[in-house]
């Protein structure tokens, strides 16, 4: 049995998809495949048991045998990290960890390790991931998210530096379309020349990130006005409406499939809002809009909620989720297949990884 660990820096990478992706492709390969998650911080009840949130879509994508809870043997819930912090118990789970590979692994040919959040997290309950990688004697992966130039740059020698002879290599993900050329011709030929192998460059997709209305709906509560709008579209971006309307519509125009957070009393902002490509307006402190907005919003199918949270708090709300890839639709896992087929050296990841 071989274990790839699969981390990044950032949080909110593309971890998860990319450990779908390389486990859905051993799969058609006839490699049989585990999956498990060392250290969670996602905890997701399942019955009497703790899980990571992720765990029960990755057990039905790969169609796996093992339990939610069995694949991510810690989670730490609060309570669990006051009795690490109490009783000092550290130690014990990296062996509980390596327990619960050693029984994942029975039968398989490979075992897939999805890193936590990002390469800081850990180190507080005795498992940072370069210290489970190399207990576990599992090669890594490092997904690298384009945020900017030199962080791109620094990320990939930060994963580096961490990780040492344990790297085989990094993708960046989520590169902007005006980003690749720097990309391919500087940011690739700089990071190979000191001695990081990168085994592909995956380009933004918005919708990947995005969340569905329904979703930014149950993230901040509230009271729904209307009812023609399709809870399946996606909102692509986020944006505050605390500006004048001539600012604000000259703003919306350039943001296509977005969600709109503004004071109810604004209506001025709401009408340019709905003059663009706008899918939810969410209403903040619990002020009610005109009668000319709603009737706006339902012939345009624009979802309108009102929160009685102010425009800060809302958010808050949505920041801590969105940005997320959120894989519970297979569409976009079918999609980030697409471009992790087309877009990674598929011979270089398997010397590198050793498949």
């Amino acid at each position: 049995m071989k274990s790839i660990y699969i981390t990044s820096v950032e949080r909110y990478s593309g971890k998860t998809a990319a450990s779908l992706a390389l486990g859905k492709r051993l799969q058609a390969a006839g490699r049989k495949v585990g999956y498990l998650k060392p250290l969670s911080l996602q905890p997701w009840r399942v019955g009497e048991h703790w899980a990571d949130e992720d765990a029960g879509f990755v057990k039905e994508i790969l169609g796996l045998e093992s339990q939610p809870w069995e694949m991510s043997p810690v989670v730490l819930t609060r309570e669990a990290l006051q009795e690490v912090l109490a009783k000092g118990q550290q130690a014990g789970l990296m062996d509980k960890v390596r327990a619960a590979l050693d029984a994942a692994a029975k039968g398989k040919d490979y075992m897939l390790l999805e890193g936590g959040g990002s390469l800081r997290e850990g180190y507080a309950v005795g498992l940072p991931t370069p210290e489970v990688a190399a207990e576990l004697g599992s090669d890594v992966l490092a997904i690298v998210k384009y945020r900017d130039e030199v962080r791109l740059l620094d990320d990939a020698l930060t994963a580096q530096h961490r990780l040492g002879e344990l790297l085989r290599g990094v993708l960046i993900n989520r590169v902007p379309e005006d980003a690749a050329r720097f990309v391919q011709e500087e940011a690739v030929p700089y990071l190979e020349k000191h001695g990081i192998a990168v085994l592909g460059s995956l380009p933004e997709d918005r919708s990947l990130g995005a969340l569905t209305v329904q979703e930014v709906l149950d993230v901040v509560g509230g009271e729904l006005l209307t009812e023609g709008h399709d809870p399946h579209a996606l909102v692509e971006t986020m944006t505050v409406g605390a500006m004048t309307s001539e600012v604000a519509l000259s703003r919306f125009r350039q943001q296509p499939n977005k969600a709109v957070i503004t004071g109810g009393d604004r209506a001025d902002i709401q009408l340019a809002a709905l003059e663009t490509s706008t899918v939810a307006l969410i209403l903040s402190g619990n002020l009610q809009p005109s009668p000319l907005v709603l009737k706006h919003a339902e012939e345009a199918g624009v979802a309108v909620a009102l929160v009685p949270d102010n425009t800060l708090e809302v958010v808050e709300a949505i920041d801590r989720v969105f940005g997320k890839t959120r894989l519970g639709q297979l569409a976009k896992l079918e999609r980030f297949e697409a471009l992790f087929a087309e877009h990674v050296d598929a011979k270089r990841l398997d010397a590198a990884l050793g498949l």
